[in-house]
């Protein structure tokens, strides 16, 4: 059984209230809610600046959203292994002979729940195409994608929509990126 700070009544409590009340301090406003639904994926999109993750958290905190995130299997060892999992870390062991999206599935098959953060631009800096990892783990997973945003000029932040992926990715990504078509980044020279 996996333990997370969302597993910890206390300290999920805590962080809520924090999160509202530092939101609210800033300015910024939490947009709908976010999915109920056990399993699914959550994109962030435009990633432009460090502030984006701090910011997605106190959202997600803020919604009651259990989130979890991959990380390298090296930060999963030693003494911080259980803190990486407590915080809602993933393992991904590059070494292994299957792909990263072959271990994403296998983790969604094995839980009852979760919804596992993937930024599909993977970086801050500019791209011009997506990676779609995001968009494989889904659809080999059988969940959906909600899409959430940070908007800055509005200050609001939340989920877009849900996306069922069709397995057409040529179609769907482009689909996908049109929902964000409308939001800036804090850095918009970067999107």
């Amino acid at each position: 059984m996996h333990y997370t700070i969302f597993d910890t009544p206390v300290v999920r409590t805590f962080c809520r209230w924090f999160s509202i009340a530092t939101l609210r301090l800033l300015g910024w406003r939490l947009d709908g809610d976010f999915p109920r639904l056990q399993k699914y994926v959550l994109i962030g999109a435009p990633h432009t600046s460090n502030w984006d993750f701090p910011l997605t958290l106190m959202f997600c905190f803020a919604a009651r959203a259990r989130i979890y995130w991959m990380g390298k299997h090296t930060l999963f060892s030693g003494p911080l292994g259980p803190l990486m999992r407590w915080l809602g870390g993933v393992a991904v062991d590059r070494r292994q002979s299957n792909s990263l999206v072959e271990q994403m599935v296998a983790e969604f098959n094995r839980r009852e729940a979760l919804v596992l953060t993937v930024p599909p631009e993977g970086t801050r800096s500019r791209v011009t195409e997506w990676k779609s990892g995001f968009y494989y783990i889904a659809l080999g997973a059988g969940v959906p994608i909600a899409l959430a945003y940070l908007d800055y000029p509005s200050k609001c932040g939340g989920i877009l929509a849900m996306y069922q992926p069709s397995g057409d990715v040529a179609a769907d990504m482009p689909q996908i990126r049109a929902f964000y078509r409308d939001v800036t980044g804090r850095h918009p020279h970067n999107q």
